[in-house]
């Protein structure tokens, strides 16, 4: 089936269902069925349990597999209608006259020069700027949420470079707009293309120079504009205090290029900050430039980019128009959203970076009922989709701030800037409706999932936009620490959302309806840690005391066991191969989705409970954009890089120690006679499958480099491993 969108007769885009949906739906019920049978048969074993360690250890598994099946559930719901569209950009200027076009807003955020290398900043910063769309229209805010004077004079020097950089990439219609990846492909063609690569390489020397000084000397300022900047980073300035400070790098009515074209606005932000006010992290940094652009340009169309997601694509834009523009859908559809993919990820994908669950195969089928989720970058917002739902519009209070009002003023206007300067100032937002009605939301740690699911529960539609080309392109951790404490940080603000009275099981499935309220349910990830955790210890522990605990291989119970396993395996492999992704980068993702359970989730999940409870309180970490050559060396080689000693890789270690002894002792018993391989063959497929999927641990552990695991997190949990042993040897044993 497939449905187009036309104007004039010239399609804008079209759409077509998947066709797995049947077999999806087919398949399904019939492993639904296999789960309930499952969870059938423990509840009947413990109704009939002998002892008190048969029943807790029955009891175990039937709140562990009860955890799967509802998991199971919420990914199925995806799985029902997903839909692929394809979207027309040549045919926009035919349908709709290029001055028609709306003005694009669009926000990069960054809060630490020395883990979100400014360079980065910058090259993203020009990558939007140089679109293919009408320079007059187009405004890019940096928010700097550190308040760093780095940070400010990088792009200093980059308003300069945009002067050359903009210009050569239209008169040559380069496609690579990123100034860093251009320069890493063959641009050999072009004769200027190396005096623009040496004015590029010389303002990269400079801007590092600054940053590895940490701070702008007077031999980098040029003239009193910029002396007058520098000035507000007085002695008492800090990251937590400092005065709102917004400074205009370039004013498309008076700057131009050096073919003498205007240039987009260029405008740095840093709020203001106070160690009495709670400035609500990036949701907080997003809220006050939503207020800022408002009060200076107040485009219809707001893009939100992370400040490591460089643009990959000019047409982006002409894209999401083709969206916007359509009057079928324009009166409910809030944003476009299009996929996070990242450059050099290893062939094997080891640390599953690429998040294709979360950032392919869900939003497909979430696109065919009422669209995405809101994944905090590469997504353009209709403006007007944070201030109240499709039908009941909620006034921000000042009226300059509504999505209707036409800012007639020169952005550097006083009227204009002090405006500006007012709505950063950190009490702006005290006894208002930001953050809670309108706006980004606030309550959650992951604010991009939380705002997109508050606005689809407030009636709004979006938009997955898939191109074949990625419209973006970031950069990902190369290193196991940064992974999961990112995910860790992920599973804490999915369960402050989850827990909340704006539950995706209450709250969503009422104002969306049961199948997105289930989708949205991806928030529970960090309970996926019970059944892990469980299947992790607890058949190997048996194992290794002699006790069997599952049916043997005649029953045909054990059949059922089988089929619930590959099912599921040969489900989700069929959804990597379905967007075209290879098995070795699908075995990642899951050998991943285990490390992951039994680390960040497992510790996200404790964090929550004792936040939750008032024992322990959470701060928001950025994770590390810089790249140590050390480690860039060994992520090429598909080494995990370990290195530092924490608490997370405690129980990665110790699952590793456990699932290798049961397996060798599983042998043992089998050799003996004392047990034979039929009642124990699924205990020590269980402990195999958990060795192939430690493999890395195991190379973690007997590598010499920096990257190994510390030889205390080994001491540590070999102590923890036997100390499990001895535990289950007299429980199991009485």
């Amino acid at each position: 089936m497939s449905t187009t969108t036309t104007h004039n007769d010239l399609p804008l885009h079209t759409h077509k269902r998947s066709r797995r949906t049947t077999a999806n739906r087919v398949f399904a019920v019939v492993h639904s069925c296999a789960i309930l049978a499952l969870l059938y048969r423990h509840a009947l074993s413990l109704l009939h349990s002998t002892s008190l360690t048969s029943f807790l250890i029955t009891l175990t598994f039937l709140i562990s597999d009860s955890i799967l099946a509802f998991m199971y559930s919420t990914a199925q719901s995806p799985r029902m209608t997903p839909i692929y569209r394809k979207e027309f950009p040549e045919n926009l200027k035919r349908v709709v006259k290029e001055s028609d076009f709306p003005a694009l807003d669009m926000i990069i955020c960054t809060a630490d020069p020395f883990k979100e290398p400014p360079m980065n900043v910058v090259n993203t910063a020009l990558s939007v700027m140089a679109y293919d769309y009408p320079t007059d229209k187009v405004s890019v805010y940096v928010s700097d949420d550190g308040g760093s004077a780095l940070t400010l004079f990088a792009f200093m020097e980059a308003a300069r470079f945009a002067s050359h950089w903009l210009p050569f990439c239209r008169e040559n219609s380069i496609v690579e707009r990123c100034p860093e990846a251009y320069f890493e492909t063959d641009h050999s063609r072009l004769p200027e293309a190396d005096k623009i690569k040496i004015m590029y390489q010389g303002m990269k020397v400079m801007v590092n120079n600054v940053i590895e000084r940490g701070k702008v000397g007077d031999e980098y300022i040029t003239g009193e504009r910029e002396r007058l900047a520098f000035r507000k980073w007085t002695d008492g300035f800090t990251r937590q205090d400092h005065p709102t400070i917004i400074q205009v790098l370039l004013d498309n009515s008076e700057d131009r290029d050096i073919a003498d074209n205007s240039m987009p606005n260029l405008i740095y932000v840093s709020r203001e900050k106070s160690r009495t006010s709670h400035h609500n992290f990036k949701a907080g940094a997003l809220n006050a430039l939503l207020r800022v652009s408002a009060t200076m340009t107040n485009a219809p169309i707001v893009l939100t980019l992370d400040c490591d997601m460089f643009s990959n694509d000019p047409q982006t834009p002409h894209r999401a128009l083709c969206y916007f523009l359509d009057p079928k859908i324009q009166s409910e559809l809030g944003y476009v959203q299009f996929p996070q993919r990242f450059h050099g990820i290893d062939k094997s994908d080891m640390y599953a970076s690429e998040n294709r669950h979360l950032f392919e195969i869900n939003p497909q089928g979430m696109d065919g009922v009422l669209g995405p989720n809101y994944v905090g970058t590469g997504c353009f917002f209709s403006r007007r989709v944070f201030f109240g739902g499709p039908s009941k519009f909620l006034p921000p209070g000042n009226p300059q701030l509504s999505p209707n009002n036409v800012v007639d003023k020169p952005i550097q206007s006083p009227e204009v800037l002090e405006l500006a300067h007012h709505v950063a100032a950190c009490n702006y937002e005290k006894n208002s409706n930001w953050g809670s009605k309108i706006g980004v939301r606030y309550g959650s740690l992951v604010e991009d999932y939380f705002t997109g699911y508050r606005l689809q529960c407030e009636g709004w539609k979006s938009i997955f936009c898939n191109p074949d080309k990625p419209a973006f392109s970031g950069d990902s951790p190369i290193n196991l620490i940064d992974v999961l404490n990112q995910t860790k940080r992920w599973a804490i603000g999915l369960l402050e959302v989850c827990f909340s009275r704006y539950s995706p099981i209450t709250f969503g499935i009422k104002a969306m309806g049961l199948r997105m309220g289930l989708a949205y349910c991806y928030g529970f990830w960090a309970i996926w840690s019970i059944p892990i955790t469980t299947y992790a210890f607890l058949p190997q522990l048996a194992l290794l005391n002699g006790l069997t605990i599952f049916p043997k291989v005649s029953e045909p119970w054990f059949l059922l066991y089988v089929f619930v396993f590959i099912g599921a395996y040969f489900e989700d492999l069929l959804d990597f191969h379905s967007i075209g992704v290879t098995f070795q980068k699908w075995w990642s993702d899951q050998r991943m989705w285990l490390i992951k359970g039994l680390s960040s989730f497992l510790f996200g999940s404790i964090e929550f409970f004792f936040k939750s409870f008032g024992i322990a309180t959470l701060g928001f970490n950025v994770t590390s954009k810089v790249l140590d050559e050390d480690q860039s060396k060994r992520y090429e080689q598909g080494s995990m890089e370990f290195g530092v000693p924490s608490p997370l890789f405690v129980p990665l270690t110790t699952a590793a120690i456990v699932n290798l002894a049961a397996f060798a002792w599983g042998h043992v018993e089998v050799f003996r006679g004392s047990n034979g391989l039929e009642g124990l063959l699924m205990q020590m497929f269980i402990a195999g499958f958990g060795i192939a999927n430690c493999m890395p641990i195991y190379e973690g552990i007997i590598r010499s480099d920096k990257g190994k695991i510390p030889t205390k997190i080994t001491l540590v949990s070999t102590f923890i491993a036997f100390a499990l042993y001895a535990a289950a040897y007299v429980t199991l044993r009485n």
